[in-house]
């Protein structure tokens, strides 16, 4: 059985994002070598990536058309996608596929990989498969910086959830990547 993991940056007071969509400034005060060989890494030990609407949208639109051909690029465009949305029905972006149930696609999904399934980004959308129990893994890299205002990862009103750390590293830029397994009841 395939893990389902997690993958964002986040400033240390919790944002993904600033306050407009798709503010990520602050993702370069984190880029190094640690995160560039990271996602080398994911483009290899991943079977699907998965995205909430609004983050396949972003990422379709930067990697679609990014001049500059890169590992990570081809991985991008390459790897099986899978979208959560009830509002589009199908995508163009190669090897994209389009649901309206991600919950019960991916509890099949998550028997048949054999290498992890990540989500990118997407917050909305891990909160639901937080909720739903999907999800195994939860990696962040922390970004030394205090935004003030943006768009929360993590959703409030939700369940406790117990965490336990599994590795954790610092980076030249200081920022610190943290790996934590969901604890299971």
């Amino acid at each position: 059985m395939a893990k389902l993991c997690i993958w964002n940056l986040v400033t240390l007071d919790g944002y993904f994002e600033g306050e407009q969509k798709w503010d990520l400034e602050f993702h370069g005060r984190a880029w190094g070598p640690e995160l560039d060989s990271l996602s080398k890494e994911f483009g290899t030990t991943t079977d699907l990536l998965v995205f909430g609407r609004i983050t396949y949208k972003g990422m379709k639109a930067y990697w679609t058309n990014a001049e500059e051909e890169t590992e990570v690029k081809a991985f991008m465009n390459g790897l099986p996608k899978l979208v959560a949305s009830r509002s589009i029905t199908e995508s163009d972006w190669n090897q994209t596929t389009v649901t309206a149930d991600i919950v019960a696609d991916l509890r099949r999904l998550k028997e048949t990989a054999e290498k992890p399934i990540r989500i990118f980004g997407s917050a909305e959308l891990c909160d639901t498969l937080l909720k739903a129990g999907l999800v195994d893994e939860v990696m962040l890299c922390v970004v030394p910086v205090l935004l003030g205002r943006g768009t929360p990862f993590f959703k409030p009103g939700r369940d406790k959830t117990d965490l336990k750390l599994v590795a954790s590293k610092t980076t030249v830029r200081g920022a610190t990547i943290l790996t934590y397994e969901i604890e299971k009841a």
